[in-house]
C-alpha cells in the first residue's frame, strides 16, 4: 500500500488534541489545502493539519497529484478508483493518530472537489467515524450501494452554484441521498461561485470543525 505524507500544520496552541486531515482536489498537491490550518486555527486551537499528497501521479502531467484516475468515468471504475484510495487514506489517517498518540474518534476530515469525493466515501465506511465531514465541490461516488453506517458523522457539503468543473447538482444529489438515509447533513451552496472556495465557505467550515470537535 502508497504510503502518503504532506505539508502539516499546527496546533496553534499547545499540544495536538485533535487531527484534521484536508485532502486535495484532481492535479493538486497538499500544499494546495494546507494554508486553510491557519483560517480554521481560530476554531480549534488545538487541532493538527496536514494535506497528505495523493498517492498516483496526475495522469495529465506537472507535478500534481490525484487519488484515482478518471481516464474512464463509468461508475464501475470510479467507484474501484475511490475504494481503493480510501484504503490509503484510512492507513495515513490510522498512522497519523497514532504519530500524534490520539485516540481514533479525534479526527476530522475535509476535502476539495476530488478530495471531498474521496473523504466522503472513506468516512462513511470508517470503523470509528471522524467528528466532521467537510466536502467542498465534490459528490457522492458508490450512492446505489451505501448503506447507513452505525453512527453517522456529521457531514457539511458546500458547492458553488456556478461550478463549471464538478456542477452543483452532484452535491444537491448527495445532500438528497444522505439525508434520505438520515445522516446528519448541513449544505451550503454559494451563488456565482465557481470551483472553488470562497469566504462563506471558510466560515461554515470554521464553526461547523468547532462544533464536531466540541460534541461527544
Amino acid at each position: 500500500m502508497a504510503t502518503l505524507d504532506g505539508p502539516r500544520w499546527g496546533p496553534r496552541e499547545g499540544t495536538a488534541q485533535q487531527l484534521v486531515v484536508l485532502v486535495h482536489g484532481l492535479g493538486a498537491d497538499g500544499h494546495d489545502l494546507i494554508d486553510l490550518a491557519p483560517h480554521w486555527a481560530g476554531a480549534v486551537p488545538h487541532a493538527a493539519f496536514v494535506a497528505p499528497d495523493a498517492p498516483e501521479h496526475y495522469e495529465l502531467g506537472g507535478m500534481g497529484r490525484q487519488w484515482f484516475s478518471v481516464a474512464d468515468r463509468t461508475p464501475a471504475r470510479m467507484l474501484a478508483g475511490v475504494t481503493a484510495a480510501a484504503g490509503v487514506l484510512g492507513g495515513f489517517i490510522d498512522a497519523e493518530l497514532a504519530r500524534l498518540q490520539l485516540p481514533a474518534t479525534a479526527y476530522a476530515l475535509m476535502g476539495f472537489s476530488q478530495g471531498a469525493m474521496t473523504v466522503l466515501f472513506t468516512a462513511l465506511r470508517r470503523a470509528v467515524p471522524p467528528r466532521a465531514v467537510l466536502a467542498y465541490s465534490g459528490s457522492l461516488l458508490g450512492a446505489d450501494e451505501l448503506v447507513a453506517p452505525p453512527s453517522w458523522p456529521p457531514i457539511l457539503l458546500v458547492h458553488g452554484e456556478a461550478d463549471e468543473v464538478v456542477p452543483v447538482e452532484r452535491s444537491r444529489l448527495a445532500e438528497s441521498v444522505l439525508t434520505g438515509l438520515g445522516a446528519p447533513v448541513q449544505a451550503l451552496y454559494c451563488p456565482r461561485l465557481g470551483h472553488g472556495i470562497d469566504d462563506a465557505g471558510l466560515a461554515v467550515g470554521s464553526l461547523f470543525l468547532q462544533r464536531g470537535f466540541a460534541t461527544g
